[in-house]
């Protein structure tokens, strides 16, 4: 009997970049176990077809897959066809919870309200004007309660807007230089 592996971080809500589920896949490769017991089949794979692959792949390899809420023996024709009925209704409970928070996204942005972080609540040309007075990242973030990357963009973004202005500027004075040489 070989030992019981678990693995708990296996859930990465996209298909594409799952480590846990590569690593799990590699040790079945090994033959490092003979089981895969899952809670539901829902959380193997996020789509019908990916299921079956990993599902084909494992029953190539000899390992028994079991899924507890399911109660589905796969090694059967009937097994797989309610297996298929059920990743396929799990699936589209899936892309129907993302419709949903989508469309409840959409229209809290229609309604003015605020999606993710709120801003910032800090006097942005006082940490600017701190910063280039000579105090440290570190004193500025302190003293406004803000982390020393939050400082670093607000630096960034001061520089950037003063950039612009700063040029048309220097273009002006250009100008205005070159006028009073030919008035001459």
């Amino acid at each position: 009997m070989l030992p019981i592996s678990t693995i708990s971080s296996l859930f990465i809500s996209t298909p594409s970049r799952r480590p846990e589920l590569d690593r799990m896949m590699e040790d079945a490769r090994r033959h490092k176990f003979d089981v895969v017991l899952v809670w539901a089949c829902d959380r193997l794979a996020r789509s019908t077809k990916h299921l079956l692959q990993t599902i084909d792949e494992l029953n190539g390899m000899g390992i028994q897959f079991l899924s507890q809420r399911e109660a589905i023996d796969t090694e059967g024709p009937l097994g797989r066809a309610i297996l298929v009925i059920v990743s396929a209704i799990a699936e589209l409970e899936r892309c129907l919870i993302v419709e949903r928070v989508r469309a409840g996204m959409r229209r809290a942005r229609l309604e003015g309200r605020q999606i993710g972080r709120a801003r910032l609540d800090v006097n942005r040309d006082q940490v600017i004007q701190d910063r280039r007075s000579g105090m440290s990242l570190t004193d500025v973030a302190k003293k406004h309660g803000i982390s020393r990357a939050s400082v670093c963009r607000l630096m960034k973004e001061a520089s950037t807007t003063a950039d612009a202005p700063l040029s048309a500027l220097v273009g002006n004075m250009r100008e205005q230089a070159s006028a009073a040489g030919a008035a001459q």
